[in-house]
């Protein structure tokens, strides 16, 4: 909570939580000494915001009584764009902090007029997901946001690094863009101690901070693709490759980008990807609803067959 327009709202979010606190205890809180709270309480004051001081040893700052900020005015799509928006993200792992996304919503429900609360609560109660939680990796609000402020000045970082295998290191980052990808945060660019171009998980990353120099990212670099791409490229047990019988079209709406590659021939669309179990492989294969031939491995193929078997004894009982 570094900037100081981010700490004035938090003094009046703690004004209006509690009848009064004094000096002190708002400096604790907010982290900054008591000559700056004078200054924040004047401030909102300028603002039309009623903030009373109480001067002497037992002296302390309170909203004058009755005062309540005025409701947000929301149209009902847009209050229900928010508070979807919200569910969604928390759904799909994109928030950095669990509590976060439910303190946000207590105070966007506390701020709506009642009729619009009332409705938006009940759409909330009635709401459920086909897509089941994801348990993402979150990284730490202060490092997205220091990433996000460096890719869009485009100044490069510092930062230290654990890789998977637990050892640390020290980068410096052009970091071209920010990607979230199956329930993790990933910031992509040119590394300057590999010398290449590399992707980090930002729940792996440790200190961050913004150097005074500027880069220029390549032209037309997709973080998306790129990000995908060196995941694709991780190694796994099997390296696989299947001729699919249908379209390039079809395929690609089945199969995602980040999954595999997909290539149009003429017998059909190759695809090559990497797996770490072969029978999950088969799963998704015979799932697909597509003929298809197995160019490799050809263990895979024994797979296939032992699925169907399952099939065909399941269907017995």
């Amino acid at each position: 909570m570094s900037h100081p327009t981010t700490r004035i709202l938090a003094l009046l979010e703690l004004l209006q939580a509690h009848h009064r606190l004094t000096g002190a205890d708002l400096a604790q809180r907010l982290d900054v000494d008591e000559r700056t709270i004078r200054r924040y309480a004047t401030r909102l004051a300028e603002l039309g915001i009623p903030v009373q001081a109480e001067r002497g040893r037992y002296g302390g700052y309170r909203l004058l009584p009755g005062y309540k900020l005025p409701p947000l005015m929301f149209t009902d799509e847009e209050a229900v764009a928010v508070i979807l928006g919200l569910l969604a993200g928390a759904r799909l792992g994109l928030a950095t902090t669990a509590p976060a996304v439910d303190t946000a919503l207590a105070k966007i429900q506390r701020v709506l007029p009642a009729q619009l609360r009332e409705r938006t609560a009940a759409v909330r109660e009635a709401l459920d997901f086909t897509l089941a939680p994801r348990q993402a990796q979150a990284p730490g609000t202060g490092t997205l946001l220091v990433l996000g402020e460096a890719t869009s000045r485009r100044r490069p970082v510092r930062l230290t690094y654990r890789s998977y295998q637990g050892q640390d290191s020290e980068r410096e980052l052009d970091p071209y863009g920010l990607v979230f990808h199956h329930g993790r945060w990933y910031v992509t660019g040119y590394d300057h101690h590999r010398a290449d171009l590399r992707t980090f998980r930002l729940d792996r990353i440790g200190e961050v901070t913004i150097t005074e120099h500027t880069f220029t990212p390549p032209a037309e670099f997709n973080p998306v693709q790129h990000v995908t791409q060196s995941l694709a490229g991780v190694p796994y047990a099997w390296e696989v490759q299947v001729t699919l019988h249908t379209t390039l079209d079809e395929a690609r709406k089945r199969i995602p980008a980040s999954t595999a590659t997909l290539t149009d021939t003429a017998d059909g669309v190759l695809l090559r990807t990497r797996a770490e179990r072969l029978d999950g492989m088969a799963m998704m294969l015979a799932g697909l609803g597509w003929n298809f031939r197995i160019h490799h491995p050809a263990e895979l193929k024994e797979e296939v067959r032992a699925h169907a078997a399952r099939l065909v004894a399941a269907s017995e009982h």
